[in-house]
């Protein structure tokens, strides 16, 4: 039975789920394909528990982590409200195909709802055919502004 919750970072089970999930998502090559950071592995549930801005929501599978998302508050200064970027989603692959990532993102509706968020926002690879089919299928799509000037594109630069 899947089970799905805000995590509480407190608590050594909320804590190594939010870190071994990740590893996984990090090792998958939809992921970076490398093992997280021992640093990384040390402090990413304690950083992440400091932060009133992020929350993360697990799913369970008779008590065996399952899936993730972990999602951040952000601000929309043109619609002047906050909006909650989805920064990971992972479904650990024993558990793909039994619906977890759409219980997930309904969760993650949900919490954004609850905050007033005008939006939820998220990035994926263009080769993730799976993952986008989800999303689709969940109601996100391209964002665009001016047909004109094409779809957003989401860049970075590494400090």
């Amino acid at each position: 039975m899947i089970k799905i919750l805000q995590a509480d970072l407190s608590t050594s089970t909320h804590a190594s789920a939010l870190v071994q999930l990740l590893n996984l998502y990090a090792l998958d090559p939809m992921g970076s394909g490398e093992e997280l950071s021992e640093f990384t592995k040390a402090n990413l549930a304690k950083e992440i528990h400091k932060r009133s801005d992020t929350t993360v929501i697990l799913a369970f599978d008779d008590d065996k982590p399952a899936g993730l998302i972990n999602c951040i508050e952000g601000f929309s200064t043109f619609a002047c409200k906050p909006l909650l970027n989805i920064h990971d989603v992972y479904v650990d692959v024993k558990c793909r195909g039994k619906g977890v990532a759409t219980m997930l993102l309904q969760a993650a509706e949900n919490l954004a709802l609850e905050k007033g968020c005008c939006k939820i926002t998220l990035e994926v690879l263009e080769g993730n055919e799976a993952a986008k089919s989800a999303y689709l299928k969940f109601g996100f799509n391209g964002y665009v502004l001016d047909p004109e000037m094409g779809k957003t594109m989401f860049w970075q630069k590494k400090l």
